[in-house]
């Protein structure tokens, strides 16, 4: 049986094309790549995430981690970016180049993705389309299946591997005909429109930009477990170097501390519920020759992380219930890396014109 591998994003039009293949009678697997800005979460469960596409879908689907190549690409995009932070020419360059290396390993003969001609502004252009197909290797072995008949065919439908009176003409931004598709097939539930990758939201990009500004004029190396955090809740870069990672909500506390990493302090108020908070000190800035698991108190009123931890715990009582901010002063706890609280300290909750330089 003809096997064609599919880019998977997990929205309607990528799950429209894995199904309009299928239906003639050709074998789909679908790879979701992975990085911070899209999809990340979905690392922690996997095969639950494999059990409910192939429920709701049908479709075969593997994950594929591509962290480090991105932020590389990330860096400088050599086709740049987009309204925001979003390097989309360069990003399915990538995509479709690392799929087109795949088609072996999963004996697949060719490619498929859910594009349609126009839709995207500035990676789904007729001409952006062609230079995505020669960057990434692919031209001649990507199928769109739902805007075929407005793109010349490809090897798969000269070689009759594919139907092309069965593929679609869809065309611009509107949605409706892939709604009307997916009716046909019974599907229901799915994504709204608008893309997952975060890079596309103002505020995120801009907090991402300046990460990227700051790590290389550091002459650091932009590092996966310092973006995850950055994108988990209220964000403050503190004058010691510190990054604090603030819960805006339960769930939001639980994302928070599902981006602690070895090293990290935990904050969480003592005697009153609210938010939860991981702070991220600097490189070099635990007492020389001491590992994480050996710092206490003492020497952590030491170390040069001293008064960023001072500053946290204030942002903590700022962010806390109408009852803590009223009564003046409360007790946060610091967790290192064990459990069990190190220290605490007391403070008054920050006041608004002293960290709002700190907001990223």
């Amino acid at each position: 049986m003809t096997t064609a591998l599919a880019l998977y994003s997990g929205g309607l039009d990528s799950t429209l094309a894995c199904r309009v293949i299928m239906e003639q009678n050709i074998r789909v697997l679908a790879v979701k790549f992975i990085s911070p800005f899209f999809g990340a979460d979905l690392l922690q469960y996997p095969e639950q995430y494999r059990q409910m596409v192939r429920r709701k879908y049908g479709i075969e689907v593997i994950l594929r981690d591509l962290t480090e190549p991105y932020l590389q690409m990330l860096a400088a995009p050599a086709h740049g970016y987009g309204k925001n932070f979003n390097p989309c020419v360069d990003c399915k360059i990538m995509l479709m180049g690392e799929a087109r290396r795949m088609l072996a390993e999963v004996g697949a003969e060719f490619l498929i993705s859910g594009e349609v001609l126009g839709q995207r502004p500035m990676s789904q252009r007729r001409d952006t389309l062609r230079v995505i197909e020669r960057d990434s290797g692919c031209a001649d072995l990507l199928l769109r299946p739902l805007c075929a008949r407005n793109l010349p065919p490809t090897k798969p439908e000269r070689e009759g591997l594919v139907d092309r009176e069965k593929l679609y003409d869809f065309k611009g931004r509107s949605r409706t005909p892939q709604m009307q598709l997916a009716a046909r097939f019974g599907i229901d539930d799915y994504e709204s429109p608008g893309g997952g990758c975060v890079l596309t939201d103002p505020n995120l990009a801009e907090r991402i930009r300046g990460h990227y500004a700051e790590t290389a004029a550091e002459g650091r190396p932009v590092r996966a477990e310092d973006i995850l955090l950055l994108l988990s809740g209220r964000i403050f870069k503190l004058p010691g170097g510190s990054i604090l990672a603030l819960g805006r909500t339960e769930a939001g506390n639980q994302r928070v501390l599902s981006r602690r990493i070895h090293g990290d302090w935990l904050l969480q108020l003592r005697d009153h519920p609210g938010p939860q908070a991981v702070l991220r000190p600097p490189a070099g800035s635990l007492p020389n020759g001491e590992t994480e698991r050996q710092i206490n108190a003492e020497k952590a009123a030491a170390a040069p992380l001293a008064a960023d931890l001072q500053r946290a715990v204030a942002l903590v009582l700022r962010y806390a219930g109408k009852a803590v901010r009223q009564q003046g002063r409360a007790v946060v706890e610091l967790c290192r890396d064990r459990e069990e609280p190190v220290m605490a300290l007391e403070t008054a909750p920050a006041r608004d014109e002293e960290f709002i330089p700190w907001r990223r």
